[in-house]
């Protein structure tokens, strides 16, 4: 979570600025955990690791994919996106949909 506070202090958003929090899709526990720390609204993230598992680098991409599909993520939807990896990777980004 120390990599979303830092990209949410970067650029003055915040859990209840964003309209989507798109993290890596490890599994349930995880997600749910990072979410309720910060303070992200339940019905605010995107979860398919119950559709595709955990698919490493290309979670983000299919849960993207899922999410715009269904109509969940809008032109100008302000979408928050979270990584990590095996050993010391990981990463966040804010992008304007």
């Amino acid at each position: 979570t120390d990599v979303i506070v830092d990209a949410f202090n970067a650029t003055g958003a915040s859990a209840e600025s964003i309209d989507w929090f798109v993290p890596h899709q490890a599994n349930k526990r995880i997600i749910d955990a990072s979410a309720h720390k910060l303070h992200i609204a339940p019905q605010k993230v995107v979860l398919t690791v119950d559709l595709h598992g955990n698919t490493s680098a290309a979670s983000i991409p299919l849960a993207l994919s899922v999410a715009v599909a269904d109509g969940r993520i809008k032109k100008g939807d302000l979408v928050l996106l979270e990584a990590m990896g095996g050993g010391f990777t990981w990463g966040s980004a804010l992008i304007r949909w």
